[in-house]
């Protein structure tokens, strides 16, 4: 049996309405309740940031920063590479703030690491591959660890068979746009299969 091609024009309809449906949430990575508002940066009237991410990504963005308007000494350099994977290793363990945890963790280690790029060779150079290996296997270790699940523990909602208030939002999104997208695709499903018949 013969299927015609879905049109380009509904494709592109239908990833248009899947990135407006998950915009809301898609930089949060936590739960929406108020348990973790903490965890959350409310941007606007309905987008969120997590937390975490958004002290990672400002932590790099001030190590290179740093890194291209100062040069430092090979042995700043290890301070502060010492100083910033401390803090980060130690952040395995403990639930830190995440100015301390991500956003000055990863400033050390993005400055180290611009650092002895620029130097492009000598000890600054190996400190910063390094920096990069050890930067890599902190993130396997970190995903392996798995999210903060401590307000989940304790929730009264927890064993509701119905999604929590944290989740709520973005399960009766996804329905509406499983629902929407569908309508289009058959509709588009059955013009073609009209236009292969004639």
């Amino acid at each position: 049996m013969l299927h015609a091609p879905l049109p380009q024009r509904t494709v592109r309809a239908v990833d248009r309405l899947a990135q407006r449906a998950h915009a809301f949430h898609r930089f949060a990575h936590h739960p929406l309740c108020a348990r973790y508002a903490g965890e959350l940066i409310p941007l606007g009237r309905r987008a969120r940031l997590c937390r975490g991410c958004a002290c990672s990504a400002l932590g790099l963005v001030t190590g290179l920063l740093a890194a291209v308007c100062w040069q430092a000494s090979f042995s700043v350099l290890l301070g502060v590479s010492a100083l910033g994977l401390g803090v980060l290793l130690s952040s395995l363990a403990l639930r830190l703030p995440k100015w301390l945890g991500r956003a000055s963790a990863v400033a050390c280690l993005g400055f180290v690491g611009l650092e002895g790029l620029l130097a492009k060779h000598g000890p600054p150079l190996f400190l910063a591959f390094g920096i990069v290996a050890t930067s890599l296997a902190f993130v396997a270790l970190y995903r392996k660890r798995g999210p903060n699940r401590g307000p989940c523990r304790t929730c009264p909602e927890r064993l509701l068979s119905k999604p929590c208030s944290g989740l709520r939002p973005i399960v009766r999104r996804e329905r509406a746009f499983r629902r929407l997208a569908q309508r289009w695709l058959d509709a588009a499903a059955l013009s073609g299969h009209s236009a292969v018949k004639e």
